[in-house]
């Protein structure tokens, strides 16, 4: 197999949370689609992830939409059903899903309630899709498991990005995605030989709506000078579902434009 073709994912089955956000989900989406896997797409909109999928199919891909909630793990419960008894067990499964709940901003902001919603699907979530579909793929002795982390998972807020406009730093957001990374790093360890990779991903900014003046602190911050931009994340996302990245696991890759090296 040449070097190449270890990036191909015909015959491989993926499935994406948040997989027709505008942001990193769709990115994921359509890098798989494009590699040649058949995804299927899935948050609390039924009919978004349709409406999402179609339009993949208009293109040529293989593509499916449907529903879950990841902070009911009874929703994930159906979903891995569902997936299951309709296209058999994944290859790859790409946590991309977050809530952005009230309280997702300065510690003066925090409330118990914030915290727990945003533990439900965040973090006992995330758990409970690596184990409902993480099982089968160990039975079966091969996939990929891919963690949508974030800068602020390896460092802390930068507080001089925020001055403008009246923008707060999110203190919970670095706790989370610093506990998918760790998390990562353990269930690697544990499913290793068991054939099953689990990575985790760590983009930097994307947020074209972002105001201004944030975005020219953050591309003067940045060694690269800018913000990412959808296909940044897409060679990343293909290199760890594929074989290409057959003997990576229990990393974290960095897709920052180098925040975290200085």
């Amino acid at each position: 197999m040449s070097v190449l073709d270890r990036f191909q994912l015909h015959g491989k089955l993926a499935l994406i949370t948040a997989g027709a956000g505008p942001l990193f989900g769709s990115s994921c989406t359509e890098a798989l689609a494009e590699a040649g896997a058949t995804v299927i797409t899935a948050s609390r909109s039924r009919e978004r992830n349709e409406a999402y999928a179609e339009s993949l199919r208009a293109q040529g891909y293989s593509a499916h939409g449907m529903q879950v909630d990841v902070s009911d793990c009874g929703s994930i419960d159906a979903l891995e059903r569902e997936v299951t008894s309709r296209f058999g067990p994944l290859d790859i499964l790409v946590n991309n899903a977050i809530s952005r709940p009230p309280g997702m901003g300065p510690i003066e902001e925090v409330t118990p309630d914030s915290l727990l919603e945003t533990a439900k699907s965040d973090l006992i979530g995330l758990v409970w899709m690596c184990k409902r579909f993480g099982q089968a793929m160990a039975e079966l002795g091969r996939g990929s498991i891919i963690n949508i982390a974030s800068i602020y998972g390896v460092v802390g807020n930068d507080p001089n990005l925020y001055h403008s406009e009246g923008r707060k730093p999110p203190i919970v957001y670095p706790f989370v995605k610093g506990g998918v990374v760790n998390f990562t790093r353990s269930l690697a360890a544990h499913y290793g030989k068991r054939g099953v990779r689990v990575n985790s991903l760590a983009p930097g900014g994307l947020d074209p709506n972002s105001p201004v003046a944030f975005q020219a602190a953050y591309n003067q911050r940045c060694p690269l000078g800018r913000m990412m931009n959808h296909q940044d994340l897409q060679g990343a996302i293909v290199f760890l579902a594929s074989d290409a990245s057959s003997y990576v696991t229990g990393t974290n890759l960095m897709v920052d434009g180098g925040w975290t090296a200085i």
